[in-house]
């Protein structure tokens, strides 16, 4: 989360939101945004909800959840994925950031 952190206003300034989810509890996942000030929106999944339908491995070997990146367009499609074959397996902010540069060039579409 501090590679996202860095480059946030980057994100921001290519229409985009950033979404953190994570397996922690409400109480536990809203008390570490607090205690970080983190500036984009986290969403906790301790069900496991959102990464099910995303299809994020756990693996208990590897601390649990792996990492993934997903850029999901305004008209509600994946753009981009990637799985993490391990905890520091997370792509370059450089590199998202010159997908949604790549993204926002494209025509938007008309979303009924």
């Amino acid at each position: 989360m501090a590679q996202l952190r860095q480059d946030y206003q980057r994100f921001v300034e290519l229409d985009t939101e950033v979404i953190v989810i994570g397996p922690e509890g409400p109480a536990s996942f809203s008390k570490y945004w607090q205690d970080h000030q983190l500036p984009f929106v986290g969403l906790p999944d301790p069900e496991h909800t959102v990464l099910k339908l995303y299809g994020q491995e756990v693996n208990l070997f590897k601390l649990g959840r792996l990492p993934a990146q997903l850029i999901v367009d305004r008209a509600g499609m994946v753009r981009y994925v990637h799985y993490g074959k391990s905890m520091a397996d997370i792509p370059e902010n450089q590199e998202l950031l010159a997908l949604l540069a790549e993204l926002n060039q494209e025509p938007a579409e008309i979303i009924h």
